[in-house]
């Protein structure tokens, strides 16, 4: 287990200047302490953002398997989005046949940032063998899982289901706000053109709404750079179909 901050060889000050205070008595989520020591526990129980960041980042320079499920369980409620991205890299620090055990069961949990940074740590990890599992929840019934998900399965997915993603993936062609068709152009793109640009001309067919994003998709399959002008033109189209509708009633 990571001991922060001991007062016997870290003076009061130092604590104090990385705002992290000394809790003392018993430690919290498992962690033990003893004397002037405040944990990593204590420390994501009742730290502030930046002590919080502190802590994990100690953590992961450090990296103790000790700390595992502190870090795991931290993933589900932290509130900062730095910290999360802290929290996957101090994961990804620990060796993966511990961690990989660990993170899989949080794709189940009743929150959706449990299952949001686990897919997330799971696709940094890099371990294709997950990939079943990581599937699962492209049918997730958060759409910022989801999202997740879809950057996690094209990280994931093995060559020979990639076909099988991109038609996964095209289904949802068309559905959601600009935000969410672009995080799907994207994950589309990442598959690879090979087989993307045949899914994308197949999607054609099924309305107006698909077919704009399948073509805006082949643009970005062949200029990366195209993402923010796609952003604006799709919020452009929102804004008048909004208005659209509005003059009519």
């Amino acid at each position: 287990m990571v001991e922060l901050f001991d007062r016997s060889t870290v003076g009061l000050g130092s604590c104090e200047r990385l705002g992290v205070r000394d809790l003392g008595g018993s430690g919290v989520g498992g962690s033990r302490q003893t004397g002037g020591m405040t944990t990593l526990s204590d420390v994501l129980a009742t730290g502030t953002a930046s002590a919080r960041l502190r802590a994990v980042m100690a953590a992961g320079t450090t990296p103790d398997p000790a700390d595992l499920d502190v870090l795991v369980e931290q993933c589900a409620v932290e509130p900062d989005f730095q910290v999360r991205e802290m929290l996957t890299w101090a994961l990804i620090r620990l060796p993966a046949e511990r961690v990989v055990p660990r993170v899989l069961p949080e794709l189940e949990r009743q929150e959706a940032q449990a299952r949001s940074q686990a897919l997330h740590t799971l696709s940094k990890i890099g371990d294709g063998s997950v990939y079943p599992q990581v599937a699962e929840r492209l049918g997730d019934i958060d759409p910022g899982v989801v999202r997740t998900a879809w950057r996690a399965a094209v990280v994931l997915v093995p060559d020979d289901g990639r076909a099988d993603l991109a038609r996964r993936l095209a289904v949802q062609l068309g559905q959601g706000d600009c935000e969410t068709h672009l995080a799907l152009s994207r994950a589309l793109v990442g598959i690879g053109a090979d087989v993307v640009e045949p899914v994308l001309e197949d999607a054609a067919g099924r309305g107006e709404a698909v077919r704009t994003h399948a073509a805006d998709t082949a643009r970005l399959l062949h200029d990366a750079s195209a993402g923010a002008s796609l952003a604006l033109e799709r919020a452009r189209r929102e804004v008048a179909l909004g208005r659209t509708r509005s003059a009519k009633g």
